[in-house]
């Protein structure tokens, strides 16, 4: 296997600039997804690393090899399709072995390498259907084997699940993070699924208009993200934003009011940082931190629009006296109601700041979250 080393990598389609000088370290044997909303690079940039693409600068680097200028069939990569991309007219064993067969290798090693496949698959019993006798599972687990076979250096899977059904996408993700787990490869997964991104990976790089907002581990991502677009796009529902003032700051404790706030919140950073008082900032806090409690405790009012009994937790969508929409997940037997007037708490230790810019100030965490997050680092890198 192999790291891989991108460098100022960039990308265009005539006048649109769809990647915009990215670079990424990839460890030896990491799973790594590329995460963000459509039209943000991530396939570009997949394909770019596969050589289907010609760059406009950069560089890419498989090991210690420059493959920037190589063709993509030697490129020792093996990628993996949304589509399966299965040959219809060959049986299974066929599929696995046609691209071996036509690189002139033996019928000995095919044979080896196919079986073996085959047993890390479960799909042994399989093996002389025809595409169209295949479920869209089974189908998905010969296209990966297909690219087992080639014993690659790197492994690129682009949206492979997006065409499964909800409940067998959680089957193939507990399958992939096996297959992975025993093959140790190195693999790079593009999705839009944060939920596929978050369980998956080792790391996820979180990119934005072509350029990489954040590379961390999941945790990292979810609770000490770089900026506001991270902050907004990791975690469902997503994060609540409430424009503020900043209206005092004393050592590491920045005094917020306005923005619809009833009462100020006190935001402890890890740092004091040059937010001078009057500032534009941002608050940031995820909907299962709002506390809904009695007039006059909480710092924002709203009315109540809609709530989505879900079973153990109810996801309660607001209006608040602005007209912003505002979102709280609270137990599932909370009694609110549409059409309800409701007061929220925002505890000062779950909430975010974002200065003028969208970066994010830097916040204390729990102990215990800290640990999970260095705990998390600390196995990526063993």
């Amino acid at each position: 296997m192999a790291s891989i080393r991108i460098e100022n990598l960039r990308k265009g389609f005539g006048a649109l600039e769809v990647l915009k000088g990215i670079d990424l370290d990839i460890a030896d044997g990491e799973f790594v997804c590329f995460l963000g909303p459509s039209g943000c690079g991530k396939s570009t940039l997949l394909r770019s690393i596969a050589g289907l693409e010609e760059l406009d600068g950069g560089s890419v680097r498989l090991g210690e090899r420059d493959i920037t200028h190589v063709a993509s069939a030697k490129r020792d990569i093996a990628m993996v399709f949304q589509n399966y991309a299965l040959y219809p007219h060959m049986n299974v064993r066929k599929n696995l072995s046609f691209g071996l067969a036509l690189n002139g290798m033996k019928r000995e090693e095919i044979d080896r390498r196919v079986d073996n496949a085959a047993d890390i698959l479960r799909i042994r019993e399989l093996l002389e259907r025809k595409p169209r006798q295949l479920s869209g599972g089974q189908r998905q687990r010969v296209a990966i084997g297909r690219a087992i076979v080639r014993d690659p250096k790197l492994f690129l899977l682009d949206e492979p699940l997006s065409n499964l059904d909800a409940g067998l996408r959680v089957t193939m993700r507990v399958e992939l993070a096996a297959l992975h787990a025993r093959l140790g490869a190195t693999m790079i997964y593009v999705t839009h699924d944060q939920v596929e991104a978050m369980t998956l990976s080792d790391r996820v790089v979180v990119l934005d208009k072509g350029k990489v907002s954040q590379f961390g581990t999941p945790l990292e991502l979810f609770y000490q993200p770089a900026n506001l677009f991270v902050a907004g796009f990791i975690g469902s529902p997503r994060m609540n934003f409430v424009e503020a003032t900043v209206a005092g700051q004393e050592g590491a404790h920045i005094t917020l009011s306005g923005g619809g706030l009833k009462r100020t919140v006190a935001f402890q950073a890890d740092t004091a940082m040059a937010l001078a008082d009057g500032s534009k900032v941002t608050l940031g806090i995820r909907p299962d931190k709002v506390e809904i409690v009695t007039a006059g405790e909480g710092e924002l009012a709203g009315s109540v629009r809609l709530v989505e009994r879900l079973g153990t937790e109810s996801h309660v969508h607001l209006s608040l006296e602005d007209g912003r929409d505002f979102t709280a997940v609270v137990r599932g037997t909370h009694p609110v109601a549409n059409g309800e007037a409701v007061h929220l708490r925002l505890p000062a230790q779950h909430c975010y700041l974002f200065d003028a810019q969208g970066k994010a100030v830097p916040r204390r965490l729990d102990a215990e979250t800290q640990a999970l997050i260095t705990n998390e680092k600390g196995k990526r890198v063993a």
